[in-house]
């Protein structure tokens, strides 16, 4: 159980409902622009805290991002060979197969792959692609801003640091993000199942707009936790009747925002569910990610076709600015390339109730600002 007794900086009394409710709904275009969804679509996001779109992608958009992962596998498998971790290159195997061979060798290889946040161009196109930046415009408006923090999550099979326990996802963010809409739409590249692991939301569970009491680390990972007995004492959902699994097919995908509680469930099957977490807010309220990566702008009401600088946004390494925030110069000049433990300034945020090899590495110096406006 978390302390009762002391505010932890993930605290804040302060709430928004608003910013998150039906309220905060755009006027909608009386003429539909491509990709866009119909009113009801929207409608349920903000009453509800999500939708699913079944049908949105051209299979080419996501055999492309297919591709891009491959390549990324390839890449991986190639730096554990040269390295001495792995004695076989399993390129015998598929997309959805190799990293689970390369893991049984090497522990922890799917976790050096979600550090590296190489945004390949397949990504970088899905992310801003046009009609999928129209959907977002449903939603906060013509002034749009990605992200900084966006994830491939390499789902292998029976893997706990890859099954995501309930959470919201200002619970990882500066508190600044308790006050700003943010999208998030997670995109399966394969059929999404609950065999598989795919998604669970908490209906409703964002309308008092206020970010719960989470934990930190979950089992042996990097992971924020929320109880369902706080979930419920602090948002007013019942998780048994409120939970919804988001079972989502290949071209489809989900859309979230930042204060929903959600989770992945664990896969069951012999197959690695792949999945992109790509995220958006508008630009005049721009929280990045503890001031450490700042996000890519999209898309302006004036500039509706805007050149987007992906490079300048890519060269930032968000995984070692979020390491450094919590750790000394030192200490990350002397990591490898092969280190499977991740840090960030999340785990600083919330009661320390479980440590792990994970949290073993943080130091005693203060981490970022908290910021509590």
């Amino acid at each position: 159980m978390a302390s009762t007794t002391k505010k932890w900086p993930g605290h804040q009394e302060e709430t928004f409902p608003d910013v998150f409710n039906i309220n905060a709904m755009p006027p909608q275009p009386k003429e539909k622009k491509p990709g866009q969804l119909p009113e009801n679509m929207i409608r349920q996001f903000f009453e509800e805290g999500y939708v699913i779109v079944d049908k949105f992608f051209d299979k080419e958009e996501l055999d492309a991002c297919r591709e891009a992962v491959t390549v990324q596998v390839d890449d991986l498998a190639n730096m554990l060979y040269r390295g001495g971790k792995i004695k076989n290159l399993y390129k015998e195997y598929g997309l959805f197969e190799r990293l689970t061979q390369i893991e049984a060798e090497f522990p922890g290889a799917n976790i050096i792959l979600h550090k590296l946040g190489k945004l390949p161009k397949a990504f970088r196109d899905l992310w801003s692609n046009p009609r999928l930046l129209n959907v977002v415009e449903q939603l906060i408006g013509p002034d749009i801003m990605g992200h900084p923090v966006w994830n491939l999550r390499c789902k292998t099979p029976q893997n706990e640091a890859s099954t995501v326990p309930w959470h919201q996802d200002s619970g990882y963010l500066d508190n600044r993000s308790y006050e700003v809409m943010q999208v998030t739409a997670w995109i399966p590249l394969l059929n999404a199942t609950r065999e598989n692991g795919c998604m669970e939301v908490v209906a409703k569970g964002h309308q008092t707009g206020k970010v719960a009491t989470h934990t930190c680390c979950w089992g042996d990972t990097w992971y924020i936790m929320l109880g369902e007995d706080e979930m419920e004492k602090t948002l007013g959902v019942d998780v048994k009747r409120d939970t919804v699994l988001c079972a989502v097919p290949y071209g489809g995908m989900l859309l979230l925002n930042n204060m929903i509680p959600h989770r992945s469930l664990n896969n069951v099957t012999k197959e690695i569910r792949w999945s992109l977490d790509l995220r958006w807010q508008r630009p005049d309220k721009s929280v990045g990610f503890y001031d450490l990566k700042e996000g890519v702008l999209m898309r302006t009401k004036e500039q509706p076709n805007l050149k987007i600088d992906f490079d300048s946004f890519d060269a930032k390494d968000r995984a070692k600015a979020a390491k450094l925030n919590v750790d000394t110069p030192e200490a990350l000049q002397t990591e490898d390339d092969f280190e499977t433990t991740i840090q960030g300034p999340w785990m600083k945020k919330w009661e320390m109730v479980h440590k792990n090899r994970h949290t073993a590495k943080l130091t005693d110096e203060p981490g970022a600002t908290w910021h509590k406006n």
